[in-house]
């Protein structure tokens, strides 16, 4: 009897909790509505009927690794878990890419120490992650990006400014300490013994490095990850959750796919040949040509390079060989190092050459061997890298080992360069970001020809949303990254500025380079013009183009693509 009675008295409060949560209701409407289509499986479609009526998915629980880039360095790793439907999952993950440059030809000494400092910066990002950061975006919904952003904002800030006590009360220790014996050398001594002509001292001085704080990736690497977790939970492709953030909310009716920057050749400061300024050679293809033909087109044209490379090791090539009447020098004889096998971690040949026109007519014959024109066919970029060539000895650039140039004749040059090869549509990095006079003139000379472009001129992406002031020098456009304290938040609004100053936007990959493709995504819903991903010879590069092919195919088959 008293168990009889418990189970009436159980009845009851689950028929009144049932009433109070409108079940009967709703599953009596989703009843009648699913009797007509009398559904395969219909517990499948209950299940969905009903799911519209669950709790959104809360962030539970963040979990920070150290795991290995594309050439075998620390970096970060983040996952989120979830509470969705009463059952913790996890949703995503992601992989941020590392802030340092690959060092070439570096001593042990400055290698060892990178390599600490990078270990050290990933433990403590994995701290972060791991124990503030999981407990201060706990509960939230992972399609908050603006409140999470804030947050990580927050926190960030919190540990620049602790980070600046430690540096404060380092320096009056210092300061406190008796000073030790020092002689101060001469002007003459700090410059290798060589004096410096007036002239050479006109040179505006390298700015500072912007500081990179150590752990600042786990911010970056958290906002992506709940990028990813918002569009996961929201049932669509990261890329059109971005484009949903930058349009407020409103879904954008067609989406461009990025134009790519394919490196082909390095033949920069670091190369075997005496040419210096090209750290990368890159084929840019036509806007009209899909992306599935651009990439078989550049593949075709990287085999007839090798071939031609190949040929020229072992005797001057007949199509490099009359340089005279296009103006360039040399017979052809030593086109590059034997060494064209090695591939640069940019996933690019590595090869050398003694003049700006060689690699240009290298890859001019090719394309015409297999029936293109450059120029129409295919287009080229570079990626001058002109701040890793100064020489503040002489102030002046070192182009071609032994031939230096100043800011003004570096301006003539790419004029020259530009002249003589109209297919150069862009070029990056031209010059050093403090050398905004020549800037100005390079722009004003060639702004109409080809694409300026800044990437290690752009200030630090985190700088500009600050004081919505971007300190770049004149240029077309500017190549960001995702790195560090970068927020998805913030590339929003970066992004935002450059394209109401009309600015180009260009998305790229860093050195040290990752399998995870989210880049690609960001491009795509951001708009961004161009998308600077390396090679097509190394793994955690080519990811991404499959990932752009894919992004080009799902568009097309909605009927989204522009």
């Amino acid at each position: 009897m008293e168990a009889a009675a418990a189970r009436r008295r159980q009845a009851r409060e689950a028929a009144r909790y049932y009433s109070s949560q409108d079940v009967p209701r709703r599953l009596e409407e989703t009843l009648n509505a699913l009797f007509p289509l009398r559904p395969a499986d219909l517990y499948g479609e209950l299940a969905n009927s009903f799911s519209k009526f669950s709790k959104a998915p809360v962030i539970c629980q963040l979990v920070g690794r150290k795991v290995l880039d594309g050439v075998g360095r620390p970096t970060l790793e983040v996952e989120i878990y979830c509470i969705i439907k009463n059952y913790e999952k996890r949703v995503c993950s992601t992989v941020i890419s590392s802030h340092s440059q690959v060092l070439e030809n570096a001593l042990s000494e400055a290698t060892e120490a990178d390599e600490k400092e990078r270990n050290d910066s990933v433990n403590t990002a994995v701290e972060w992650v791991n124990e503030s950061l999981n407990t201060l975006l706990r509960d939230l919904k992972p399609t908050e990006q603006c409140e999470a952003d804030k947050i990580l904002g927050e926190y960030f800030t919190k540990k620049v400014e602790e980070e600046r006590e430690i540096q404060k009360e380092r320096e009056e220790e210092e300061e406190a300490a008796p000073p030790l014996p020092a002689c101060v050398p001469s002007t003459t001594a700090l410059l290798g013994g060589k004096k410096v002509s007036g002239a050479e001292r006109t040179i505006p001085p390298a700015e500072p490095a912007e500081s990179v704080l150590r752990g600042s990736s786990a911010i970056g690497a958290t906002s992506l990850a709940v990028a990813k977790a918002g569009a996961a939970v929201s049932h669509m492709p990261l890329y059109s959750y971005i484009a949903l953030l930058k349009h407020d909310q409103d879904s954008p009716k067609e989406l461009t796919v990025p134009l790519p920057m394919v490196s082909l050749l390095n033949c920069g400061k670091f190369s075997p040949g005496k040419l210096r300024l090209m750290k990368e050679i890159m084929l840019i293809p036509p806007v009209q040509l899909p992306l599935k033909e651009s990439i078989e087109r550049v593949l075709d044209i990287q085999r007839e390079v090798v071939k031609l490379l190949e040929a020229a090791c072992k005797g001057p090539s007949p199509q490099l060989a009359d340089k005279k009447k296009s103006g360039a020098h040399g017979t052809g004889k030593k086109v590059l190092s034997p060494a064209i096998k090695r591939i640069s971690h940019l996933g690019c040949l590595v090869t050398g050459f003694d003049n700006l026109e060689q690699p240009v007519l290298l890859i001019q014959a090719a394309c015409s061997n297999i029936g293109l024109e450059l120029g129409t066919d295919m287009y080229l970029a570079i990626n001058c890298a002109a701040h890793e060539l100064m020489d503040y000895n002489k102030g002046k650039y070192e182009v071609i080992t032994g031939t230096f140039k100043s800011p003004d004749e570096m301006v003539d040059m790419y004029v020259e360069l530009i002249t003589n090869f109209p297919s150069i549509i862009a070029l990056v990095d031209p010059l050093r970001k403090e050398d905004r006079q020549q800037w100005d003139n390079v722009c004003d000379a060639l702004g109409s020809q080809c694409h300026l472009l800044a990437e290690d001129a752009a200030t630090g992406i985190s700088r500009p949303v600050t004081d919505q002031e971007m300190n770049l020098p004149k240029c077309s456009g500017a190549v960001l990254k995702y790195l560090n304290q970068t927020k998805v938040s913030d590339l929003l609004e970066l992004t935002g500025l450059l394209h109401g100053q009309r600015h180009i936007t260009t998305l790229g990959s860093p050195d040290g380079e990752s399998s995870d493709d989210s880049l690609v995504d960001l491009a795509v819903g951001l708009g961004a013009k161009f998308i600077k991903l390396g090679g097509l010879c190394r793994g955690e590069r080519v990811t991404k183009y499959n990932r752009l092919l894919a992004i080009e195919e799902e568009l097309a088959r909605n009927s989204m693509l522009r």
